[in-house]
């Protein structure tokens, strides 16, 4: 199922730094007042690049629908925001 495969997207991003280094490079554009945008086509890009499958409707649903997502020995996201804001 293709809302599986989001989570499991998320997942690995969040346990592996390389990855998500690549996926904020990539998918993320800062905007106006320093708010940061995210891209759902290049995320469902960047995903496919990765071996998983899904739309940008699948990922809505896993991202704003009323189920949370959980992730599993994610990293640190505030050492990172450290490592990329130096």
């Amino acid at each position: 199922m293709a809302l599986e495969q989001v989570n499991a997207f998320y997942d690995v991003l969040m346990s592996d730094r390389a990855i998500y280094e690549q996926y904020y490079r990539q998918c993320c554009v800062r905007g106006i007042f320093g708010i940061w945008d995210w891209d759902k086509t290049k995320i469902v890009n960047f995903a496919t690049t990765l071996g998983y499958s899904f739309t940008e409707s699948e990922l809505e649903a896993v991202l704003f629908g009323s189920e949370p997502i959980a992730f599993q020995d994610s990293i640190n996201l505030s050492e990172y925001k450290q490592y990329v804001f130096q």
